[in-house]
């Protein structure tokens, strides 16, 4: 459970020091810059031939890197706009929501309708709330879910991970052209890029690298708990180190989408997924 806990600390962690280089190179330039290193680190240690890939094993791995794209664009502009925690905690209404759906039980029922209630505490819509924000964390939830769904398919048609790894990759070539233009009108200074260089390693390569080693030895229902602490340590990260304070009733919400997650992501119907990928 320590080594779930880091990786949970590092990809949040990483995703609070990538938001330090908005300012310099927008959300999509950071995750361009940390969607190259995360795929340099992956080719380099699956060395995948995708020049033997047939047409029914590259349209989900294109698919894949659409929704890597989408899904961590969207977090990183959700997270300029509403902070590190609430941008999390709405995300993982991805996966619960593949899990419920998956799943006939009424508790599973009764745990979306939880965290649903833990949202509207956390968000408490009103005339002042940031809405486009909160759409933007709410498509991030939904690539999450495309994600989990598309590698599925991508596990059976693929060995190892040669195609997580060509998604990455092929999601960093999409976005680098978008990212060229921010740099070239932006002109950002070198730290903005070293903060995003360093958001790559924390919260993609070192808790992929943790996931794939903690699986070997511990249940996926462990694991799913684990998984459910995100939003909990998004929350405390982004109050200690970004001074983004919630209130009490944030902190309510919070918890109610955590307990949730953990009862249906924990549970014995819960799908099989793959590691969080870089968020």
């Amino acid at each position: 459970m320590a080594v779930i806990c880091a990786s949970a600390v590092s990809t949040q962690f990483g995703a609070a020091v990538g938001s330090l280089a908005f300012s310099g190179l927008t959300p999509v330039g950071v995750v361009a810059v940390r969607q190259v290193v995360a795929s340099t680190v992956l080719l380099a240690l699956t060395r995948p031939r995708f020049w033997r890939f047939t047409r029914s094993q590259w349209s989900p791995v294109l698919l894949l890197a659409l929704f890597f794209a989408g899904m961590n664009t969207a977090l990183y502009a959700a997270l300029e706009r509403v902070g590190l925690g609430t941008a999390v905690t709405i995300e993982f209404l991805g996966p619960l929501a593949v899990a419920v759906l998956a799943s006939r039980r009424l508790r599973d029922g009764v745990c979306a309708a939880t965290a649903l209630i833990g949202v509207v505490l956390l968000t408490r819509p009103g005339p002042t709330s940031d809405l486009l924000g909160l759409g933007f964390a709410v498509l991030a939830a939904g690539c999450w879910a495309g994600y989990i769904l598309t590698n599925r398919v991508v596990g059976q048609r693929l060995d190892g991970v040669q195609g997580v790894a060509m998604g990455t990759a092929i999601s960093a070539l999409g976005l680098l052209p978008i990212a060229a233009v921010l740099v070239w009108h932006l002109q950002p200074p070198l730290e903005a890029f070293l903060f995003a260089a360093v958001a790559g390693v924390l919260a993609s390569v070192v808790p992929y690298s943790l996931d794939l080693i903690v699986l070997r030895h511990i249940s996926p229902v462990i694991f799913g708990l684990g998984m459910s602490l995100h939003p909990l340590f998004a929350a405390l990260i982004g109050a200690v180190f970004l001074g983004q304070l919630l209130p009490g009733l944030a902190w309510v919400g919070i918890v109610l989408v955590v307990l949730s997650n953990a009862l249906t992501l924990g549970g014995p119907a819960r799908p099989r997924t793959a590691p969080r990928p870089a968020t």
